[in-house]
């Protein structure tokens, strides 16, 4: 008898808004997870299908807006024959608090997934205060 766990494939999750779109189209939350350490939060965004130049992510009172468009891959003179993979676009937010460095934040994507960095502010990070001898 096996202790492995069978893997999940997980569908795309659309965003239940409760605001009205100002854009036609479907907008999907894209899964994360979020890991840390002593001296930085890593935040790790699958969006599978978006190109670099196709993401955005902003930052505006202590909000933290990421967003991407899976855009058709299909050429002008191409017709679609079967489409399993939706297209639309990606957005999610996080508030932010004052122990990220918010001006070192950094961003890198590959391979479909979107990794941001988010170092802590100095005053958050733990440190070791040593005792003398008297």
């Amino acid at each position: 008898m096996s202790d492995s766990k069978e893997l999940q494939v997980k569908d795309k999750q659309e965003v239940a808004a409760p605001a009205e779109q100002t854009r036609s189209g479907v907008v999907f939350t894209p899964d994360v997870d979020i890991f840390e350490n002593d001296k930085e939060i890593t935040l790790l965004a699958d969006m599978p299908g978006v190109a670099s130049e196709d993401i955005a992510i902003d930052l505006n009172d202590n909000v933290l807006s990421i967003s991407g468009e899976v855009k058709p891959f299909e050429e002008k003179d191409e017709s679609d024959v079967l489409i399993e993979f939706e297209i639309g676009r990606y957005s999610r937010q996080f508030t932010l608090s004052e122990v990220i460095d918010q001006g070192k934040i950094e961003a890198k994507h590959q391979d479909g997934v979107l990794r941001l960095t988010l170092p802590k502010a100095e005053k958050a990070v733990p440190r070791q205060i040593a005792v003398n001898a008297a």
